[in-house]
């Protein structure tokens, strides 16, 4: 499953959610299927977040939607204090902990 992870300084986080929460249909229909919301404890003027897709192509095509539609404009982004940092993550198989593989271990 793929995410969009997207972090970046906001100038207050009330500002912030309003615009976040103005989009949900948007997000719903671009394919959304999860999201989480981050701030760093020590930072209450940077946000994280994670949004999954089905698809990697879902992700990229909202990805462009942010940049074009949302990012682009002060009045869809007001909280947007600086450079929007993004990537589009894979899940990596994971594989046992090898302390779990040992019988002998506790």
């Amino acid at each position: 499953m793929p995410t969009l992870h997207i972090e970046y300084p906001i100038a207050d986080l009330d500002t912030w959610l309003a615009a976040f929460d103005r989009f949900a249909a948007r997000r719903a229909a671009a394919g959304v299927i999860d999201q989480r919301v981050w701030q760093p404890a020590d930072d209450q003027r940077y946000i994280v977040l994670d949004l999954d897709f089905d698809t990697t192509e879902q992700a990229a095509s909202f990805l462009h939607f942010l940049r074009t539609q949302v990012w682009a404009s002060p009045g869809n982004a007001p909280a947007l204090a600086g450079a929007p940092r993004t990537t589009i993550l894979e899940a990596v198989p994971s594989r046992p902990h090898p302390a779990s593989t040992n019988p002998s271990s506790p």
